[in-house]
């Protein structure tokens, strides 16, 4: 470990809850600037919520406090003192832990197991009687009750969740980083859990940091904010001091009027005839946990239109786009193409012309380890040209991807490299070229241009007008309101599962728009 490994002055760290700045923090990735002037107080023994849209730079902020990247420029403070934290290990050191939102325990080791792993100091030969014990005590001190002899994966989502707490307070952590870990629970273990975690802060055990994208969280269990919007700390405030509206105004930023400078592009009026290419009507969907993600919602997008989905993420978005696009299925309700009844499948797809354009594309539209003419042959492999009297014509295939690398301007070894080998947004390009062949009734695009540098957004955003103009019906599910201002032509606003208000884009308001994101109706 060299010398800038170490706390400041090689001093063991103290005990309880720590005070945490950042000072005009920036994070570049090449030319993408992550965040830019971050300045940030969280005082010890709160809970300080960070908000912010996807993209807002939340993730990247706690990465850096945690070791995980380095910050190209600024300073983070620890009680008062600037500290370089160049990895977790030095983190850890320093009573920084942090619990992820992705689960990351060992499947098919116990509870207890999974606590002494936690430590990263495991002796080669472990004295189980004596850790049991040890472990026994430990979990009488806090409100989750486990069985230590269980594995996780017998355990449901909510008690896997405790046991990345666990994990963490096993630790005695200074600062405990939380990055949206309600996400896979039900409202009362949510409750649950961030009622303790509060609990902990106020004993001034600990300081929690938390990422969340629920209001409703934030107004129950933090005690100050901070918003993040495009890589900068837009608003910072007392918990006590604010609503779930005037945090979504700082969400989406601007003022009532215009979209932060954007000059929006011109919009084609929907037809006079008001042709309904795509109609959804009383939809009902489940979500991962058994409860209704999606609530008799309905919507119609016409011919020739671009309907904006506007929301902040975790109210039905991700489940509306799965049940129509076919990965989920539905509860109730009927989806109609063109006047036909549509339930995704391929036949119909072919037959009704319904395109989509999925977020992470590389997980949700493509097959990793295929080629990217393969990829791109996925819709229409099984017809004329691509195959021939019961034959595939490989030939046809490869040809095909030559032309669209080089009209989408995909950067790639060629059309036989895995698709898994090109960068974000060419794989999204590959996806574009072969969801926007041919003829298009409805494009379902969700998210389309999460994550991809300015020169893919401007393209993408030019092709999905393009698709409008020649007559498509354009469902565009965003959580980056200048993108809808931008490109739609009407905009509706989902939250809690339903669609709660409606505004043409062109006289939009964006505070109306914000306070109904953030509840207020």
């Amino acid at each position: 470990m060299s010398a800038d490994d170490v706390p400041i002055g090689g001093l063991p760290p103290s005990t309880g809850a720590l005070a945490l700045d950042t000072y005009d923090m920036g994070m570049r990735f090449g030319s993408f600037q992550a965040l830019q002037g971050v300045s940030m107080k969280v005082a010890p023994g709160t809970v300080h919520a960070l908000l912010g849209e996807n993209g807002a730079g939340k993730s990247t902020l706690v990465k850096c406090v945690a070791g995980f990247q380095r910050p190209t420029s600024g300073s983070i403070l620890i009680d008062g003192r600037e500290q370089a934290i160049p990895n977790p290990v030095v983190a850890r050191a320093l009573g920084i832990g942090m619990v992820y939102q992705h689960f990351t325990l060992a499947p098919g080791m116990t509870v207890a197991e999974n606590l002494l792993l936690a430590g990263g100091q495991t002796p080669g030969v472990i004295d189980w009687k004596r850790q049991r014990a040890e472990l026994a005590q430990f979990l009488k001190t806090t409100p989750f009750q486990l069985d230590l002899d269980a594995r996780p994966q017998e355990l449901a989502a909510g008690e896997k969740q405790k046991l990345e707490l666990l994990k963490q307070l096993y630790l005695k952590p200074r600062l405990l980083i939380l990055d949206e870990p309600t996400s896979v629970l039900t409202p009362q273990e949510a409750d649950e859990v961030l009622g303790h975690v509060r609990e902990f802060a106020r004993s001034g055990q600990c300081t929690v940091l938390i990422i969340t994208h629920k209001f409703r969280e934030v107004m129950a269990y933090a005690d100050d904010v901070t918003v993040l919007r495009r890589g900068q700390a837009v608003h910072h405030c007392a918990v006590a001091d604010t609503t779930p509206a005037l945090l979504a105004q700082a969400m989406v930023g601007g003022g009532a009027e215009g979209t932060d400078g954007v000059e929006p592009a011109p919009r084609n009026e929907a037809p006079a005839s008001g042709e309904v290419s795509l109609a959804v009507q009383g939809l009902q969907v489940m979500g991962d946990r058994g409860t209704l993600a999606v609530q008799d919602l309905s919507l119609a997008v016409a011919r020739g239109e671009i309907l904006g989905v506007a929301g902040v993420s975790g109210n039905g978005q991700r489940e509306l786009v799965e049940a129509l696009v076919g990965q989920r299925p539905r509860s109730a309700g009927t989806v109609s193409v063109q006047g036909q009844p549509y339930t995704a499948r391929r036949e119909e797809n072919h037959r009704l012309k319904v395109r989509s354009l999925p977020e992470e594309p590389l997980r949700n539209a493509c097959v990793g380890d295929l080629s990217v003419a393969e990829n791109m042959a996925l819709r229409d492999f099984d017809r004329a040209p691509l195959c021939s009297g019961g034959r595939l014509r490989f030939g046809q295939w490869r040809s095909r991807a030559r032309e669209w690398i080089a009209g989408y301007g995909i950067k790639t070894q060629g059309e036989d490299a895995p698709i898994r080998s090109l960068s974000g947004g060419n794989v999204q390009r590959a996806v574009l070229a072969r969801e926007l062949h041919g003829d298009i009734n409805v494009l379902i695009a969700a998210n389309p241009v999460f994550g991809l540098d300015f020169a893919a957004v401007k393209e993408i955003h030019t092709r999905l007008r393009g698709v409008r103009n020649q007559g498509g019906a354009v469902l565009l599910i965003s959580e980056d309101l200048d993108e809808l201002l931008e490109l739609a032509d009407r905009i509706v606003v989902m939250s809690e599962g339903r669609i709660v208000f409606e505004t043409p884009a062109a006289s939009a308001d964006r505070h109306a728009i914000g306070a109904h994101m953030g509840g207020g109706h």
